[in-house]
């Protein structure tokens, strides 16, 4: 599987419930609701009309029987001469298979109604046409049968009189029913080729606005790998269009500032060690001068001795940081190289200690007959950096243990001190930074754990700092057995393969601790 896969395939799982799948959803709900919301008002719309335009057929119908056969009824009729009226209406109905009754006053109905319909019609029916002279009518359903009930008054031409006759017609809507249902089995048959036609502009929306959000997340990620000259095309001037011109104006903004700090940094870098070059030669004659007046010290004036002594100890200090600083600016320019050798721990920690007559000072617990690749030169001046700081700003003994375990070499340096401050701990490393400000002029420059920690990233390892739970700092070094199999954390170096510098110190030396 390429590298690539692993991104691949989360940013496939990312996607399943992604923007695309979200706008897609979105078009189709918005879609769906917009149908349902047409299909209800067209549905309520035809049906109320088919309703109504039955409705009125029927009672203009009704009206045209009951005018054309009211005059041949007899007033006052009796019942058979009502039942017979009855009889013609409904043999006239035509188109309309209803149902007849009539009744005269407050008489019987004849003949009677059907038995589910007769509480409606001698009921709230009755009473609606007593009160006025025109037509009602009313919808009821019987057991899933809609059935039309319609109330007539019978009126004569010569006459301002109601007759007292009502006419009575009781018809089904069944039919209408069957042309509601088909039109609401239409509108679901055509739902769905609506809502598969509805995905495609849905897709094409999609992609028409999560193209450029995809080129601009790949050029942020080409971008945030280092590669500031990323460009994107602008087209359009729409919302995207000009976010996709202020991501140029920001690429461009970044590109110019870090070409910028690149620029000074590289200046500052050439400026430290030009300087440092620079200063060695007159260094190492005033370290000489310094050396023949502190012999004589003993014979001048006890003030011109202080003097002397001081300015011998100052020339000292700068020496050991023109020196550090030609170191940094080594590690800066990736000139630093490693000196591998196949070494015995215990015999080069004890060395180290010796030639710094540390031996009463430091309690060290060293494994015998433990081997392990490293440049010696360099392992010695990361002890003598974390000693010496736990000489300095700890209390006696410093604890010194060394073992392996997983293939990795771990060196603890711990002491008796009151430890690091919490807001120390993560910038104690930084270069010329010093936790107590108080003391500006201490025998420490600043630079002793940044480059124990670049000495130890050469050897593809760390370098931690952390307070013991008892009190007192301790210092970790972690470096592979053997540098050949790199783990997975440290920093490497490209110039481990590249011959050693002329420029560096013949003899091991200590530096002070930085953030001291």
């Amino acid at each position: 599987m390429t590298p690539r896969m692993p991104r691949r395939l989360a940013r496939a799982a990312a996607q399943r419930w992604g923007l695309r799948p979200r706008l897609v959803v979105a078009f189709l709900v918005v879609a769906v609701l917009s149908a349902l919301l047409t299909a209800t008002v067209t549905f309520r719309q035809a049906r109320g009309a088919i309703l109504e335009r039955t409705q009125q057929a029927a009672v203009s119908d009704l009206r045209t029987q009951v005018d054309s056969l009211g005059p041949d009824l007899a007033v006052p009729p009796q019942e058979e001469d009502l039942r017979d009226f009855a009889l013609r209406l409904q043999q006239a109905g035509g188109s309309h298979p209803w149902r007849i009754s009539v009744s005269y006053e407050d008489g019987p109905i004849v003949p009677g109604p059907a038995r589910e319909t007769r509480r409606t019609v001698q009921g709230p029916l009755r009473a609606a046409v007593d009160d006025g002279r025109s037509a009602v009518y009313q919808r009821v359903n019987r057991d899933g049968d809609p059935r039309l009930l319609i109330a007539m008054p019978v009126n004569f031409a010569d006459s301002d009189t109601p007759s007292g006759v009502v006419v009575y017609a009781d018809m089904s809507l069944g039919g209408e029913r069957d042309d509601i249902a088909a039109l609401v089995t239409a509108a679901q048959v055509g739902a769905v080729p609506a809502l598969v036609l509805a995905v495609v502009p849905a897709l094409l929306a999609a992609r028409r606005v999560l193209l450029p959000v995809r080129r601009l997340q790949e050029a942020a990620e080409r971008i945030t790998t280092g590669g500031l000259d990323t460009r994107l095309p602008v087209s359009g001037n729409d919302e995207l269009a000009d976010l996709t011109r202020t991501f140029n104006t920001m690429a461009a903004a970044l590109e110019a500032g870090d070409a910028e700090l690149r620029r000074m940094e590289a200046n500052a870098r050439r400026f430290a060690a030009d300087v440092s070059h620079e200063l060695r030669t007159p260094l190492s004659a005033m370290t000489a001068v310094t050396g023949v007046l502190d012999e004589e010290a003993e014979r001048l004036a006890p003030d011109t001795a202080d003097a002397v002594r001081l300015i011998s100890q100052e020339t000292a200090k700068l020496a050991r940081m023109v020196e550090d600083l030609m170191e940094i600016s080594r590690f800066d320019a990736g000139a630093a190289a490693l000196q591998l050798d196949e070494v015995d721990v215990a015999t080069a920690v004890r060395k180290t200690l010796q030639l710094r007559a540390w031996d009463d000072h430091v309690e060290a617990e060293l494994p015998e007959g433990l081997r392990a690749r490293f440049d010696p030169r360099r392992i010695d001046v990361v002890l003598a950096n974390l000693i010496s700081n736990a000489l300095r700003h700890g209390s006696v003994p410093v604890r010194l243990r060394a073992w392996a375990a997983e293939g990795r070499l771990l060196i603890d340096v711990a002491d008796n001190g009151p430890g690091i401050a919490p807001e120390a701990l993560t910038r104690v490393f930084d270069r010329f930074y010093k936790a107590d400000a108080a003391r500006p002029r201490s025998e420490g420059s600043g630079l002793g754990l940044a480059i124990a920690m670049e000495n130890v990233r050469l050897h593809h390892g760390t370098l931690t700092a952390a307070n013991a739970p008892g009190g007192g700092a301790v210092f970790t070094v972690s470096i592979p057995v053997d540098p050949k199999a790199r783990g997975s954390t440290g920093a490497g170096s490209n110039g481990a393969d590249r011959p050693d510098d002329s420029d560096g110190p013949d003899e091991p030396r200590a530096t002070s601790r930085g953030p001291m």
